[in-house]
């Protein structure tokens, strides 16, 4: 008798838990997807394989969560035609991305984590421009390299690249992606599309990539005994390129020199380092703190430069460029003349080990000056602020005569006064 009870007593239970599993699973899947989309599928779907995304209860609100299954549910019952869930939901990961309203942190497709690759590390066969994003998020041109199809049909500094052959571009938020668009196989055309402020319309040009050789560093010695160098941009090679070049002028007797960042967006970290380490004294270069305050610190060596120095940067100085800057300023080992620099402080890393060969691309932590300052979204303000000539405002720097170039008279005039002292 006693052992009758019991077996009754396991059956009552094991409905009863049973029961109690599905009433939850149920519950929590009509709380998720709401009545009208439960009650639209078999109930037998219900109990195939389901794949979920899992969020920490207070990370997102149970009303967004409803909202996303609501939108599926809509979508898969009543839109006019199939829908390919796996894309869309792959775009839904490009908004998780885009929602902390970073530019600098995306993720990228399959596709386009592959073209951003090449974009960055393949051969350079293209127009002969350099570019970055502007504070709209629209592809500005930078610079415009002498001898390129892009100066050739004239192309201008300051234009903004609204379409690659015809088709829009001004959503893309990643740079790369749309260089990796220009770039192709040499002496096949591009159509690019700019908006040129200056004249306030869209101008059509036609040109044929070519093999782009760039020199980032020039130098020469100016009156006075005063040396001028200036680095277009931070490549792999520049730190020893910058050795060289002012080894060079200190072997003719330079007395001064000036240093020319304008329109350089910045490049290797690394590269930067190694030229501040040449020229300020022993101590701090730059530190990156990420969000549990790890502090990543660069420093110099007692080597220094001991002549005047004079620094020109401008709001296209970006990154790179105003580590530079910052630190020669907190070192008050040069003056720096121009306007604010851009305001790029923010460290970048990809992570690559997504299984469907993927990548996310997100920001990681922040630069700081040797004074502790954040340069992210403020900029390097010059000791001496003054606008370039309005007649200049779409030439490259290195057309700009040196006799009519203001920004420069200015930092020459600076240079002779120390070297007088």
């Amino acid at each position: 008798m006693r052992r009758k009870q019991k077996v009754k007593i396991s059956i009552i239970v094991s409905i009863c838990l049973i029961a109690a599993f599905f009433i939850g699973y149920f519950s929590s899947a009509i709380t998720m997807v709401s009545w009208k989309v439960f009650l639209s599928k078999p109930i037998a779907s219900w109990f195939e394989q389901q794949n979920a995304v899992f969020f920490a209860k207070d990370d997102v609100d149970i009303v967004n969560i409803q909202a996303f299954n609501r939108v599926k549910g809509i979508l898969e019952n009543n839109y006019y035609k199939d829908v390919d869930f796996d894309e869309a939901f792959s775009t839904s990961i490009k908004g998780l991305a885009a929602g902390l309203d970073d530019p600098y942190t995306v993720y990228f497709t399959p596709a386009e984590m592959k073209d951003y690759l090449e974009a960055v590390s393949g051969n350079y066969v293209g127009i002969g421009v350099s570019v970055h994003m502007d504070e709209d998020f629209l592809l500005n041109v930078a610079d415009v390299f002498a001898g390129s199809p892009a100066k050739e049909v004239g192309i201008l500094k300051n234009d903004k690249i609204v379409k690659v052959d015809n088709e829009d571009v001004t959503d893309i938020t990643e740079s790369n992606l749309i260089v990796k668009r220009i770039k192709g196989p040499e002496n096949t055309k591009v159509r690019i599309t700019v908006y040129r402020p200056s004249v306030n319309d869209y101008l059509d040009f036609e040109l044929e990539r070519r093999v782009i050789n760039i020199s980032w560093i020039s130098s020469e010695i100016l009156e006075n005994d005063i040396g001028y160098i200036y680095i277009r941009q931070f490549d792999d090679d520049i730190a020893r390129d910058f050795e060289t070049h002012l080894d060079e002028l200190m072997a003719q007797g330079i007395k001064g020199l000036v240093i020319d960042l304008r329109d350089n967006p910045g490049g290797s970290y690394y590269q930067v380092v190694r030229i501040a380490d040449r020229i300020v004294p022993q101590g701090i270069i730059v530190y990156t703190e990420d969000r549990q305050q790890n502090r990543n610190e660069q420093y110099s060596d007692e080597r220094e430069l001991e002549i005047p120095l004079a620094v020109l940067v401008n709001g296209y100085s970006a990154s790179a460029s105003e580590i530079l800057a910052a630190c020669i300023q907190d070192y008050n080992k040069g003056i720096l003349v121009g306007t604010q620099t851009y305001g790029k402080g923010l460290v970048q890393e990809i992570d690559l080990d997504f299984s469907n060969g993927g990548g996310l691309k997100f920001t990681k932590a922040r630069y700081f000056t040797p004074l502790g300052e954040s340069i992210h979204g403020e900029g390097v303000a010059p000791d001496i602020e003054i606008e370039l000539n309005e007649e200049f405002n779409t030439t490259s720097i290195e057309d700009i005569p040196h006799d009519k170039d203001n920004q420069l008279k200015i930092a020459i005039d600076e240079i002779e006064k120390a070297m007088e002292k």
